[in-house]
């Protein structure tokens, strides 16, 4: 019995050193990625000349940190017509961001659902050439993409952008392996009970896979809110311009506009935390229920 309590003193010790570690390794981790988000927020309360003077850094000088920045986003100190052209880009990312997270998630939900719950010839093949896809470099997608939207005459227009991306093989991998773990009985279930194909999967299979659609929304939102290439190549006209081309377009061999650069940047984190503020509930549901089955 002695030593037992031994054995088992010793072990809740290392379990202790272990949890204190991995503690203090994740805390170490959480600020090298929070410094660069942190020095751009101070950045963006000072004039462009202190970031191009200092860079980007923590010196919380607070006779140089204003709300000047902000005001002039949003149409004060004689700055509507850039406010107008800053908005216009927000406006043009968020249609584009949720048509995009729509119907990806939609799309992927479809694909995955049959390639998890039907057995049917050539299957796993099938799944096989779309995880094959995610070996492919976007770059080396890049041309053939563009020539296609080239035939199609979707140039300069919003479908251009979305449609080639609405089947990402990620999302799919996603799905399915998260409806792998569900039980086959639910189809029978609901089969047995006069429901037909479509609405066993839309609802009875689809309630239960909240949180799957919770993570996928949040990722799907973070790429396309921070798509830059794509929509770069498509768009022509300046009115379609999203966030992050309208941002680049204020960095000029003949000049920076780094006051609604910084600024306009961290305002621009708003709709991502809004996303994730928003889905949270289910990802935290999706997590516990899991944590309960195992």
């Amino acid at each position: 019995m002695a030593k037992y309590k031994e054995k088992q003193t010793i072990g809740g010790a290392k379990h202790t050193v272990l949890s204190v570690l991995a503690t203090a390794f994740f805390v170490v981790l959480s600020c090298l990625i929070a410094f660069p988000l942190f020095a751009g927020l101070l950045a963006s309360f000072r004039p462009g000349r202190e970031l191009i003077r200092k860079g980007l850094s923590i010196d919380l000088d607070f006779s140089t940190m204003t709300l000047d920045n902000y005001i002039y986003i949003f149409g004060g100190r004689g700055g509507k017509e850039d406010s107008a052209k800053y908005f216009m880009w927000f406006k043009n990312s968020l249609f584009l961001t949720f048509i995009t997270v729509i119907g990806t998630l939609l799309i992927c939900y479809f694909i995955a659902y049959g390639l998890s719950m039907y057995d049917f010839k050539l299957k796993n093949f099938l799944f096989f050439l779309v995880i094959a896809t995610m070996m492919v470099p976007f770059e080396i997608l890049m041309l053939p993409l563009y020539q296609e939207i080239i035939n199609l005459k979707m140039i300069d227009t919003t479908w251009g952008v979305v449609l080639p991306g609405l089947c990402a093989a990620g999302t799919i991998f996603f799905f399915r392996q998260y409806m792998q773990g569900l039980p086959k009985e639910l189809l029978d279930a609901g089969r047995i009970d006069g429901a037909n194909e479509y609405r066993i999967c839309v609802q009875i299979m689809m309630p239960i896979t909240k949180p799957a659609f919770a993570s996928m929304a949040i990722l799907c939102a973070m790429g396309s809110w921070n798509n830059l290439l794509w929509p770069m190549l498509v768009y022509r006209s300046s009115t379609k311009f999203t966030l992050p081309i309208g941002l680049n377009t204020l960095l000029t061999p003949y000049g920076n506009n780094y006051d609604v650069l910084i600024a306009g940047s961290m305002f621009s984190i708003l709709p991502v935390l809004v996303v994730f503020l928003i889905f949270q509930k289910y990802l935290i549901d999706g997590m516990t229920a899991g944590a309960v089955k195992g």
